[in-house]
């Protein structure tokens, strides 16, 4: 009996035994996490349909006229999400995003919620000191807290104006609470 052919879930549906961590340097970190989502939970789904999609698009880039996974694309195994807490998950991803950039390579971490955004953000900024965040939101993500705690997806950008410049584009809506910090804050909106 012939052995049926198997798709990879992987980023690009690559072959695993030509891509492995030394000879890739590119790095997807799946997060599947939404524990703060507030609308309508279900963004800890995202990353294996990021996943599953991508083993059905074409991996030729026709401006740079070359197939862009031959730079080495890797993936992690999805990060199990943490019940205790976003605090404890933001630093589980940095902790999970800081050996990939200690071997020089470019991580990419597929979300869940915004809040991943903020243990990968710290990870970089340990590496880049001079690192500047652009936010392409509908919303400004600017509280200081919000349902009790400063690591909720509605205080990401908080979050990462504190780390660095922020610009924000696209936002449509804010609070209150967000409009006064951004009259005396850095970010750019």
């Amino acid at each position: 009996m012939k052995k049926a052919q198997t798709i990879p879930f992987n980023f690009g549906g690559l072959p695993r035994d030509e891509w492995t961590w030394e000879n890739s340097r590119v790095v997807f970190l799946p997060v599947p996490y939404d524990l703060t989502t507030s609308y309508l939970p279900g963004a800890r789904r995202g990353p294996m349909a990021i996943l599953e999609a991508s083993t059905h698009m074409e991996l030729f880039d026709e401006v740079l006229e070359r197939e862009t996974a031959r730079i080495g694309f890797y993936s992690l195994d999805p990060l199990e999400a943490l019940a205790s807490g976003p605090e404890e998950m933001v630093g589980l991803i940095q902790t999970f995003v800081e050996p990939v950039l200690r071997a020089d390579k470019f991580p990419v971490v597929i979300g869940g919620e915004h809040t991943v955004t903020v243990g990968t953000a710290r990870a970089v900024k340990e590496k880049y000191p001079r690192l500047s965040f652009l936010q392409l939101d509908a919303h400004a993500d600017l509280r200081d807290s919000y349902e009790g705690t400063p690591f909720s997806h509605a205080c990401v950008g908080r979050r990462l104006a504190e780390l660095g410049p922020l610009i924000q584009v696209g936002m449509r809506s804010l609070s209150l609470e967000e409009n006064l910090y951004l009259k005396d804050a850095p970010v750019k909106s």
